[in-house]
């Protein structure tokens, strides 16, 4: 008789567990709570409730891992319309902040579905990567374009540029994973870049009002090469958080004594700029430590692709890699004014419940598919 462990699981499958993983991102979240603590003082409020997103999300990764991930592609076409009717229901019941409209409200608490939208695109284009041979041909590069082009549309219209540049970067690093040709993917992605600076480039020689871009996000485009150029204005964010990094020094100022922190000179500083809070209060050193559990975090991700049993593990586990390396890069990057201010969080770290949510779920699908990479069990 097979012994039962957790959650129904079969001792066997826990074995397997990454709990390198468990632990690095664990100690991610330790570091982020330990920062919104220090960005929020003196209330306590945020971290009670980051504290229960995190253990929410713990369980939902319990139970993606308690399901068999090779089962998730008899349910793709479900997934994908819950997906769409999810955004949609954003235009129509969704809840607008800060010149967006992405949460919907359920009780005292809203969650933002384009963060979930994510999982659902990983699960449902590896479905579909995983039932081609080889993507070899334009019509297999096209046609997984246009399975992430509903969702990444129905996301840029709420308007949530940074999301549905996730979109773009999971889709790329599947479909390289899935074996498409490098030269086409560059010629592809290459033309649409050149298509996207040309459109915005017309938008400011034209004057075209929000269109493409709306208007505070061709600001937040200019302020990149010239903060300067609105200091009190777009240009504000970048310049407080760069003050707040450089004047961290070597081992920064200590917790809950920076100024740009703790004079709230750095705004969003519990959100968006979470780094820059590392960064001035815990100095190059914090800085690099937590760059490092992210390293170890995404080396194990990495892992998890390359020994999967099969091609549809290799593209979820890169799905979720390729999520959360392009939140951490262009985050990081926004902070040090290197990368447009996108409003993406930094993964485990940032006070947010769906982005947490979401990113612990990503943790969970790595976890079932490395648990299970063996075709054979003794």
């Amino acid at each position: 008789m097979r012994r039962r462990g957790w959650g129904g699981l079969e001792r066997r499958l826990l074995k397997n567990l990454d709990y390198i993983l468990i632990a690095v991102t664990l100690a991610i979240m330790i570091f982020g709570l330990v920062a919104i603590r220090s960005a929020t003082a003196p209330s306590l409020s945020y971290v009670k409730r980051q504290l229960v997103f995190t253990a929410i999300g713990w369980a939902a990764a319990a139970l993606v891992v308690s399901s068999d991930y090779s089962g998730w592609a008899r349910y793709s076409r479900l997934f994908y319309v819950v997906n769409l009717i999810m955004l949609v229901a954003v235009r129509f019941i969704g809840h607008e902040a800060l010149g967006a409209q992405r949460w919907i409200k359920i009780g005292g608490y809203q969650f933002q579905p384009s963060e979930f939208a994510k999982i659902l695109v990983i699960i449902t284009l590896a479905t579909s990567l995983s039932r081609r041979e080889r993507i070899i041909s334009w019509g297999d590069l096209f046609g997984a374009m246009a399975h992430i082009l509903p969702p990444l549309v129905l996301v840029l219209i709420q308007p949530d540029l940074g999301t549905s540049l996730v979109f773009v970067a999971i889709m790329i690093g599947m479909m390289f994973m899935a074996g498409a040709p490098v030269k086409k993917m560059l010629l592809l992605f290459g033309g649409g870049v050149a298509a996207a600076v040309s459109v915005v480039g017309a938008q400011l020689v034209f004057h075209l009002k929000d269109f493409p871009l709306k208007a505070y996000q061709l600001k937040r485009l200019i302020v990149l090469v010239n903060p300067e150029a609105d200091p009190t204005g777009a240009g504000y964010h970048v310049l407080q958080s760069k003050i707040a990094i450089g004047s961290g020094g070597a081992l920064g100022k200590g917790l809950f004594f920076g100024t740009q922190t703790q004079l709230s000179f750095l705004p969003e500083r519990h959100t968006d700029f979470i780094f820059s809070v590392v960064g001035e209060e815990l100095g190059f050193i914090g800085a690099i430590v937590l760059l490092l559990l992210f390293l170890i975090l995404l080396i194990r991700a990495v892992r998890v692709a390359s020994e999967s049993k099969d091609l549809y593990g290799t593209l979820l586990a890169t799905g979720v890699t390729s999520m959360i390396a392009f939140h951490l890069i262009i985050n990081i990057g926004m902070t040090m004014g290197i990368m447009p201010v996108t409003g993406i969080p930094l993964p485990f770290v940032s006070y947010s419940g769906s982005s947490l949510l979401s990113n612990t779920m990503g943790i969970g699908i790595l976890l079932n598919v490395y648990m299970r990479r063996q075709k054979i069990l003794f």
